[in-house]
């Protein structure tokens, strides 16, 4: 059975247990109740292993043969796949490489190549309790370590010593007391982390004392309220009136010194321990069901990482969440190592921010104005009901940006939820008008294209209503631009993470003459081609494709069609996501039914890798993705994400090309375009600024660890303070840009005229999260963005700004090429 593209993205959401922020419902979400260390040590696990189900043994046995004889590899289940199993599911508990220990592996070992045997032929799961039991005990072995460390030690970072935050491909400690000491430094790293971010008593002291000495006393409050919560500042100023009339300055500010060194001693051991016992209560709750789902998605995951195993429950919860696709504030969430991480934004409230990237870390959820709920280690399911909430209210996260140089940076997100509108899933359009010589003008056309997107996936649609198209959407938009005498096109593809994959053919026609577009390949036979079988071209003047590393599937197809054929320059970071497969989803009860192994609970199901996509010219998508023809400077090219930053991608590999008419659009002007977009780069101050933050984040993955001395930490912070100020003062000291900048939504594309332009503004209030210039321009608008009563302005996009100029490069050599001349529009073909 092979899905639709949108089946297929929305599925590989689902196995990846990545959820999206569904808002428009309000749900109860009440506070989790303390639990003491008696109970949690008297749940079920302690008494013994789980218990098999009565449906396990049928489920492995199914399982293991649609892997086996279903998946795309064709990988017989032998002792070579068996022994990847087993580390696969030993990384599953363990992926840090803290918990087992060397006399733990030992007794696995007897695993290591008879879990073919026992999983495909005797539809035995024992191993998977065994190991869960074995992890459960060193889980509460590291419980009570840590919680006594915290109320028996004081900690000092005053040393040398270093914290390795990824331990993936280290050794696993020889024994516990290895164990402990790994245990011991990452709960001081923890501790640190939570000491730097929560504020510094000797800074709070210093403004308290400096409002005193000024003889504004009363003004306290207002200035420690962008150091600490509303209510701590508050809490503070009444302590300072108390006291003001009677001591001394110097007095005062050490008493609240001593106060607040006190509370956030307190605090940050109250965190801790309620973080841990968050995890251990979180484990605790696991029953066979959750174990067996976890055991045969590691052996899934060894055929390739978008195959999996859902049990029922997880499939329940998907089919309930699917209905409520439309409310939220656009994110796509994914839990990984205890962080909970952003996959992917959507249209809404998280994109418009423009604070907010894939990656990111959120560690805490708030209500309004209410204090911060730690969502470190918790489950994801959690997490979504704190950020849930009735339309119109206000959360703010907690965020960790993914490009941070040190792990204790927090920046604060304000989102009000709303109903995610099908507008803003749309596509859209820009014109820029620049200056070109004396009293000329000269127009260029962007469209933002979010998402390939087709009747059949925009869920909440009345009935009745105008059916919706990626495609017919565009051309709209084409139409509009070239009535209004557009030079060029950018079609930007950034925050374009796929969809349908007819959309993307019908597209991709929109710009060639017909002709194959991608080629869908199993594991035998030939290809199928999938053609665009319209002759006719809707628009032939100059194009450039924008994308990033976080254009995927859909995207790579129609940007690798057009690079194929030369009809369109590629520009954007080093390459696209790479996710070059199709997954189909398969209920197991049919399979158990045929062969006679019907038990009376739904089994779940698997989701199989079965196809891989190729370009017209043969090369696959997977892996490589697609590698624009100007690479522009991004921190992007160097962050862990796409395809290849998963475990066990399938490689990238070609087929026979199919027969296709390049047309040689591109190639001819290539070395130059090249040329002066380098010169330009070169000289460009926020390219610079981007080359720095590059080399700073290249430097702290190469050192692979954090400072655990306290002092350093602080000159580093500082540093980087300083950095961003002064960055911020340069961006605001600029003139104004040239020319003008017109919005176009889809309804505007019917009407007459243009739209009044949009402002633009060089002070830099917030930055646009998925392009190359996110780091100088997060740095240059300081950590939290734009406060309340702060100017909010429209965010400066330096790559943007590079691809409008190579755009004006690309429609000059155009003509003087002779190649065209000029921008045209035909009416497609019925």
């Amino acid at each position: 059975m092979l899905f639709s593209h949108a089946q297929t993205e929305q599925t590989k959401l689902m196995f990846m247990r990545v959820i999206f922020v569904l808002l428009g419902l309000q749900l109860a979400v009440g506070a989790m109740a303390a639990e003491s260390d008696t109970t949690l040590l008297s749940r079920k696990h302690v008494n013994g292993p789980l218990a098999p189900g009565p449906n396990d043994s049928n489920i492995a046995r199914v399982v293991s043969m649609i892997l086996e004889k279903g998946h795309y590899i064709r990988e017989p289940f032998d002792d070579d796949i068996s022994s990847k199993f087993l580390e696969r599911y030993l990384d599953a508990w363990d992926n840090q490489h803290i918990y087992f220990v060397k006399s733990d592996l030992d007794s696995f070992e007897k695993y290591r190549t008879r879990l073919d045997d026992l999983t495909a032929k005797e539809g035995e799961t024992g191993p998977a309790r065994a190991i869960f039991t074995r992890f459960m005990e060193r889980l509460r072995q590291q419980y009570d370590y840590v919680t006594n460390l915290l109320e028996t030690e004081k900690f000092d970072f005053a040393g040398t010593n270093r914290f390795v935050y990824n331990r993936k491909t280290m050794p696993r400690p020889k024994d516990i007391e290895e164990a402990r000491q790994l245990w011991r430094d990452r709960l001081r790293h923890e501790y640190l982390s939570e000491k730097l971010s929560i504020g510094r008593p000797e800074e709070i002291a210093g403004i308290v004392r400096e409002k005193l000495r000024a003889k504004q006393g009363k003004e306290v409050a207002k200035a420690l309220q962008d150091k600490m919560s509303k209510e701590k500042a508050q809490e503070i100023a009444k302590l300072v009136e108390e006291r003001a009339g009677s001591e001394k300055p110097e007095a005062i500010a050490r008493a609240v010194q001593s106060k607040l060194e006190k509370e956030n001693a307190e605090e940050i051991k109250k965190l801790i321990v309620k973080r841990y016992t968050r995890v251990l209560r979180a484990y605790n709750d696991f029953d066979n069901d959750d174990v067996l789902q976890v055991y045969l998605t590691s052996l899934a995951n060894v055929y390739d990482p978008h195959s999996d195993y859902m049990g029922k429950s997880e499939l329940e919860n998907f089919s309930i969440g699917m209905k409520l696709s439309l409310f939220g504030i656009g994110a796509l969430l994914r839990s990984e190592d205890g962080f909970c991480k952003i996959q992917e934004l959507k249209p809404g409230p998280a994109m418009r921010s423009k604070q907010l990237k894939p990656n990111d870390k959120i560690v805490g959820v708030a209500q309004d104005e209410e204090e911060f709920v730690d969502v470190v280690d918790m489950k994801l399911n959690k997490i979504v009901e704190l950020i849930r909430g009735p339309k119109g209210s206000k959360v703010r996260l907690n965020v960790v940006p993914a490009d941070a140089s040190d792990p204790s940076a927090r920046k604060v997100v304000s989102l009000v939820r709303e109903e995610i509108k099908l507008e803003d899933q749309e596509a859209k359009a820009k014109i820029i008008e620049l200056p070109a010589g004396k009293e000329k003008l000269l127009r260029l056309g962007v469209i933002d294209l979010p998402s390939f997107y087709s009747q059949f996936e925009l869920e909440g649609q009345k009935a009745g209503a105008e059916p919706k198209s990626t495609t017919i959407d565009v051309a709209r938009l084409i139409k509009k631009l070239a009535d209004e005498h557009i030079a060029g096109i950018i079609l930007d593809l950034r925050r374009n993470g796929g969809g349908s994959l007819e959309e993307a053919i019908n597209l991709t026609g929109l710009f060639i003459k017909e002709g194959p577009v991608v080629q869908v390949k199993g594991p035998e036979g030939d290809p199928i081609i999938e053609k665009d079988r319209d002759s006719s071209v809707f628009y032939d003047g100059p194009l450039i494709v924008l994308t990033s590393r976080f254009s995927a599937s859909a995207s790579e197809i129609l940007a690798g069609a057009l690079q194929d054929y030369g009809r369109a320059l590629i520009v954007g970071d080093s390459s696209t996501h790479g996710k070059g497969t199709v997954q189909s989803l398969l209920q197991l009860s049919p399979y158990m039914r045929q062969r006679g192994l019907a038990g009376t609970n739904n089994p779940g199901a698997l989701k199989i890798t079965i196809r891989k996509f190729y370009r017209a010219s043969g090369s696959s998508t997977q892996l490589k993705g697609v590698v624009p023809d100007i690479v522009l400077p991004s921190v992007n090219n160097h962050l862990e994400v796409g395809e290849g930053s998963l475990d066990n991608p399938l490689p990238w590999d070609t087929i026979a090309a199919a027969e296709y008419t390049r047309l040689n659009r591109v190639e001819p002007f290539l070395a130059e375009l090249r040329r002066r977009s380098d010169t330009r780069i070169a000289i460009d101050r926020d390219f610079s600024y981007i080359r720095e933050d590059i080399e700073r984040y290249k430097k702290r993955i190469a050192e692979k660890s954090v400072s655990l001395n306290e002092a350093q930490r602080l000159k580093e912070k500082q540093e980087d303070d300083e950095r961003a100020k002064a960055r911020k003062k340069e961006v605001a000291a600029r003139p104004e840009p040239p020319g003008k900048m017109y919005e176009i939504s889809l309804k505007q594309a019917e009407e007459p005229g243009l739209p009044p332009p949009v402002s633009k503004t060089n002070h830099t209030a917030k930055v646009d999260p998925t392009n190359s210039a996110h780091i100088a321009k997060a740095a240059a608008s300081g950590a939290d963005g734009a406060e309340e009563g702060e100017e909010k302005t429209p965010a400066m996009d330096v790559t943007l700004e590079e691809t409008k100029r190579i755009l004006v490069d690309l429609v000059y050599l155009s003509l003087q090429q002779n190649s065209l001349a000029g921008p045209t529009t035909k009416t497609r073909g019925q």
